[in-house]
């Protein structure tokens, strides 16, 4: 199945997975804590600078896909190809790949997707505008509940076209962004 997926370009995945939004699940947290301890087991310490939960299912108490994102920092460009080698070896399936970013998933399957899916962004160090949009949202759950909303209309407009759904939430995503890096200025510097 995996090599089905392989040959499969980006938009004819996200075909076989439409957007789903669920309620917030308490187990979130755990998931990303196992998976986070199994990438430190695989991947050399001296290659990791920083992991966290980001994503919707890092934020308290709001509607997210059931799908845990990760990211994973590394020193350099070197380090990103690395952790790309050592990662398909081990359920994940590179789904994007720039010079200074890596996307990898692990948890999709050609009749649907797992109990756990996981989205690993692998970035070099400094790249990291999701601490900020995360942490704001979590301090400020007015914000974060205008982005549930958001998100839900969203869903109920392009749940089968992943494309707008990203596309339509970015302008929220940059403003609260720039709002956040403003008010905790060098906070993971």
């Amino acid at each position: 199945m995996k090599r089905i997926l392989d040959k499969m370009t980006i938009k004819a995945l996200w075909g076989l997975y439409p957007v789903a939004l669920v309620a917030p699940k308490s187990n979130w947290k755990t998931w990303y804590l196992e998976e986070e301890a199994e990438l430190r087991k695989v991947i050399p310490a001296s290659v990791i600078y920083r992991i966290e939960h980001v994503g919707s299912t890092a934020l308290s108490n709001i509607w997210a896909k059931n799908i845990v994102d990760i990211m994973l920092e590394v020193r350099s460009q070197d380090d990103l190809l690395k952790v790309r080698n050592i990662l398909l070896g081990h359920g994940y399936r590179c789904m994007s790949q720039g010079a200074h970013r890596i996307s990898l998933n692990k948890g999709y399957m050609t009749d649907g997707i797992t109990t756990r899916v996981f989205h690993l962004h692998v970035r070099i160090v400094g790249d990291h505008d999701e601490l900020y949009f995360r942490d704001y949202l979590n301090e400020h759950p007015e914000a974060a509940k205008a982005y549930e909303k958001l998100k839900l209309e969203l869903c109920r407009q392009f749940g089968n076209n992943k494309e707008q759904y990203i596309a339509h939430k970015t302008e929220f995503v940059q403003k609260y962004t720039a709002i956040a890096k403003q008010l905790y200025k060098n906070r993971y510097e």
